[in-house]
């Protein structure tokens, strides 16, 4: 993580740690005083944009191969949030299953969820290709069925879950199930900021 400065002390350290731009683990934790909800999913939204999405739809450097690696970073981590988990190790599978299976937008994964992460993701990942037929274009449908994933498609719809999310966030009240998920995940980032 970046700071914002630089500190002399550790909890100066911590606290001047960046969680997105223009808003510090103090910042945080003035919001969450404050139950500023506007503040925190813009923050959560900004976070979300600047690590992802805009690396990922750049038309100077993008490549259908690194949008889907980013889209599922991006996956993982936006269902860690949308679920207030520290972290997600031996829980990739089940991510990625019900994230695209409750999501409107990847219905046409349904029943592929494992299939996608074991060829795509962990592909990508583990083995710099997708494996067993699955490809990567940036034409037609964001599945078209038969192994090919649109990254275009697939990054714009994360992007839309993401919107969806945030703007959620700013109409429930403060107790919701959402905000207790979104505070635990982000308390866990904060906690990581320590040195």
């Amino acid at each position: 993580m970046q700071t914002s400065s630089p500190a002399t002390r550790p909890q100066d350290y911590v606290e001047s740690t960046l969680i997105a731009s223009k808003f510090t683990v103090r910042q945080y934790r003035g919001a969450v005083a404050n139950k500023d909800r506007d503040a925190v999913a813009e923050a959560i939204r900004r976070r979300f944009t600047e690590r992802y999405i805009d690396p990922a739809l750049n038309e100077k450097s993008r490549h259908g191969f690194t949008q889907v690696a980013i889209a599922c970073l991006m996956l993982e981590a936006l269902e860690s949030f949308l679920r207030g988990w520290k972290k997600s190790i031996h829980q990739s599978e089940k991510l990625f299953v019900e994230f695209l299976e409750r999501e409107p937008d990847f219905a046409t994964l349904i029943g592929r969820g494992s299939e996608f992460l074991t060829n795509v993701r962990c592909g990508i990942l583990h083995q710099a290709e997708t494996t067993a037929g699955w490809r990567i274009g940036r034409r037609g449908d964001l599945f078209d069925g038969n192994r090919t994933i649109n990254a275009d498609k697939f990054i714009r719809a994360l992007q839309k879950v993401l919107n969806s999310h945030c703007d959620a966030l700013k109409r429930v009240s403060w107790g919701d199930k959402r905000w207790n998920a979104a505070r635990r995940k982000l308390d866990h980032i904060c906690d990581n900021c320590r040195p």
